[in-house]
């Protein structure tokens, strides 16, 4: 199978822009265009140097760490990090900030969806008056789909229409638009573009990662799933623009969760070139990127900068460079040890491996995480792959000589030894933390001799936080997301770029979840495919250990009967949910799992965390002021901005519940 990386060139246009790229054989390459020629689609080159353009589009979003803090912080899954700044705080909705039409990161998607849903129907509309391949046509009615679902579930309706009619290609700067109702988005645009795509394209990627049959089974299930919801509108959500919820072909939400079942159990049972890996450590591990549980990614590479769109030693913290791990990854070369010769010395040093990486400490996970969703730390193999929760000492590849260096409790480590672990409360025992008492104590902290203000148990050489403990300062990072490189050699590599794995966006194992939630909403199931049974395909596999991450060695344990005798035997959405966390956390999917079941609030609407200064180990609970317009996000401030209408119109085009400037 051919591999394909990409670079790509922009013009923009109020709504959209247009990315042009030609392609090879073996690589899709770039040849940059200062301006547009429709003639340019009217090859195959063409074609797929438009589908190229689409491909890279991935990146602007998916490892964007600016729109990966739209779709997760403020949900349960992640509030801010010590380090934070207005972009995160806002996004959190307690006290520390607002979402407006200026400050919200969902202008990302906005500006990226709609310039590539034009590009889209470039390639549909001159492929097809050319007699291009229907399949290479088809990833473009796939993509333009696509874009148009993520652009639903976030702003309600949007324009079909970009200046030259409805889904028809812009090559003018429209400036003045309409916006079509959440109903016509889906039947018009969502579902005949996906339809279209499952019908023609392939069953094997034409190049590795690209859109087959499946994907686009994937995405119409998601599609049925989302709308099915919002026909039933359980918590009485408002919509806009304002339309009754009704289908136009006049079907119910139960037609529809019955269509997610069905065309989700279509894609379990003809996988194609896809399926479940083994077990979730090969899922996450960067060794295992681009396995055939990965259906569709935003790409990058170590071996050119070129088609890595960025840079291998020092990252731009913009996209296109995949940067969503640096926000979780608080600075862990802060702590400190003791040398033989009483000199201190940083134990864990700024690394480029997937346990580490570059610190920007922007966002935390709450406490309440650790101790419920992810509550078996014993079983379930999903809390050792998505964190990294021991931190092991590699001072010698940073060319510190000392074999040995002194930790807690006066004990000696060894490079490769633990130097600090996130632990469960001890039972029966109390974890020493350093004093806070004095005023500049609470004021500012007290790093203790690790440099952080973590505790000590008896007989331990590592510093431990326990989970009651955990702070905004410090807490267990994402390691699903870290960086994965095989040019570091013995050295701490280049931790400072961008990662080079691809960010994963499709998963095979979403169509068993697809199904049983459409399962637990009504859907008429099949013998050994009903929501518990789906559910436990994944737990079973879940329980499945072969490698221990932060212990950093081989394991053999089967523990998928646990797993399996642990499922209630009736399946909720808050368990769905609850699965949903544990096989995607930190995947960017949470707000639009929580947007889509409309349990926002009951989910995320309080949190503890400790503080944000070394030694801060007392909880506090946090409340987030999630009031139901912001179900939809705000029409981004610099498209209002754009667009030459009347302060009334532009008023009317904005989301319900933002301000209007």
């Amino acid at each position: 199978m051919k591999n394909k990386y990409f670079k790509i060139s922009t013009v923009s246009t109020v709504l959209m822009g247009l990315a042009v790229l030609s392609s090879c054989s073996d690589v899709l390459n770039e040849q940059p265009r200062s301006d547009y020629d429709p003639g340019f689609f009217e090859s195959t080159t063409g074609v797929e140097g438009g589908l190229t353009a689409l491909y890279s589009s991935l990146r602007d979003l998916y490892g964007n760490a600016y729109y990966f803090n739209y779709c997760e912080t403020g949900t349960d899954e992640y509030t801010y990090a010590q380090s934070a700044d207005g972009n995160f705080k806002d996004a959190d909705l307690t006290s520390k900030g607002s979402i407006q039409a200026g400050t919200s990161r969902s202008d990302a998607l906005w500006g990226t969806a709609f310039r590539y849903i034009n590009s889209a129907s470039g390639v549909i509309e001159n492929g097809e008056k050319n007699n291009a391949d229907v399949a290479l046509i088809s990833e473009a009615y796939f993509f333009r789909a696509y874009y148009y679902f993520q652009l639903v579930q976030a702003f309600g309706g949007v324009p079909l229409d970009l200046g030259a009619g409805e889904l028809k290609f812009n090559t003018t700067t429209a400036r003045t638009s309409v916006r079509n109702t959440v109903p016509e988005v889906y039947t018009r645009a969502v579902f005949p573009d996906l339809e279209k795509a499952v019908a023609n394209l392939p069953e094997t990627p034409r190049l590795t990662g690209t859109a087959t049959k499946n994907v686009a089974k994937l995405v119409l299930a998601q599609a049925y799933l989302t709308y099915a919801w919002w026909l039933e509108n359980p918590n009485n959500i408002a919509t806009y623009p304002e339309c009754s919820r009704t289908d136009p072909d006049g079907h119910d939400a139960k037609y529809y969760f019955q269509k997610a079942y069905d065309t989700a159990l279509e894609g379990i049972k003809n996988p194609g070139t896809y399926g479940l890996m083994d077990t979730y450590y090969e899922t996450t591990s960067g060794e295992y990127d681009r396995n055939k549980e990965m259906m569709l990614y935003a790409d990058h590479t170590e071996t050119s900068e070129q088609y890595n769109q960025g840079s291998l030693t020092y990252g731009s913290g913009g996209a296109p460079d995949n940067f969503v791990s640096w926000m979780g990854c608080w600075n862990y070369t802060v702590m400190v040890c003791k040398k033989k010769d009483g000199s201190s010395m940083n134990p864990v040093q700024r690394e480029a491996v997937q346990a580490l990486g570059r610190p920007w400490t922007r966002m935390a996970t709450p406490i309440d995480i650790f101790q419920n969703e992810f509550k078996d730390k014993v079983h379930d193999s999903r809390y050792d792959g998505t964190f990294t929760t021991r931190f092991h000492g590699n001072w010698n590849k940073g060319g510190i000589e000392d074999a040995e260096v002194v930790n807690a409790n006066g004990m000696t480590v060894k490079p490769g030894d633990v130097i600090l672990s996130f632990i469960d409360e001890p039972q029966g025992e109390t974890i020493n933390y350093p004093a806070i008492s004095t005023d500049d104590q609470k004021k500012d902290g007290n790093p203790g001799e690790d440099g952080i203000g973590a505790g000590t148990l008896p007989g331990r050489a590592d510093y431990v936080i326990g989970t009651e403990g955990i702070s905004r300062l410090c807490y267990p990072m994402l390691y699903k997301q870290g960086p994965f490189r095989t040019d570091n050699g013995n050295t701490l590599g280049q931790p400072n770029a961008g990662s080079t794995r691809p960010f994963n966006i499709l998963k095979f194992s979403e169509f068993y979840l697809v199904a049983a939630e459409a399962a637990v909403k009504g859907a008429t199931t099949e013998a050994n495919y009903s929501a518990r049974d789906l559910v436990n395909t994944l737990r079973a596999r879940a329980g499945k250990w072969v490698y221990n991450v932060n212990d950093n060695k081989p394991v053999s344990a089967d523990y998928s009967k646990e797993m399996v005798d642990a499922t209630p035997q009736v399946i909720t959405i808050d368990y769905i949910l609850d699965e949903r966390m544990r096989e995607y956390f930190g995947e960017g999917k949470r707000r639009f799992d929580l947007i889509r079941t409309q349990t926002w609030e009951d989910k995320a609407k309080t949190y503890r965390i400790c503080g944000d200064k070394p030694g801060f180990h007392t909880p506090e609970t946090h409340t987030r002021f999630i009031e139901k317009h912001l179900y939809l996000a705000p029409i981004p401030q610099g498209t209002l901005n754009a667009l030459q209408m009347t302060p009334e119109e532009k008023a009317a085009y904005q989301n319900p519940g933002y301000d209007f400037k």
